[in-house]
């Protein structure tokens, strides 16, 4: 009796196993993206913890409760419309200006954004001043 061997090797894998274990981590993933939600955060601005000190002489910017603007070192109110002229007059011949914003924190963030654009639009440096918790 002449019996012959196959000598044809071939690999084989079975992967239908994978397609679960894939499933099940998508699902996993997927579900644990969810939770972490960033709008679960309440933020109470304008307090922080750390307190940094600045050294360089800045130009302060202070918004009332009612929306008043004063730019120091005059305390005199500049009207929302002419903040923009006010900011650029105070600024001009200044090397790297920046101001200090000081805004009631019963201000909203629109108005936050309101006078980071303007910031934004002149190329100047904001920074906004809180008070330290506790």
């Amino acid at each position: 009796m002449n019996i012959k061997r196959d000598n044809n090797f071939s690999a084989h894998l079975e992967a239908s196993s994978m397609n679960d274990i894939m499933f099940f981590l998508l699902l996993f993933f997927l579900i644990v993206s969810t939770l972490v939600n960033p709008s679960v955060v309440k933020l109470t601005l304008p307090s922080s913890k750390k307190v940094m000190l600045m050294n360089k002489q800045q130009i302060t910017l202070e918004v009332s409760r009612d929306r008043h603007y004063y730019l120091s070192p005059g305390k005199d109110s500049i009207p929302a419309l002419k903040l923009e002229d006010a900011i650029k007059a105070r600024v001009a011949g200044l090397n790297d200006p920046s101001i200090l914003l000081r805004l009631d924190k019963s201000l909203t963030v629109q108005d936050l954004v309101d006078v980071l654009v303007i910031g934004s639009d002149l190329k100047i440096k904001m920074i906004l001043a809180t008070k330290p918790n506790g």
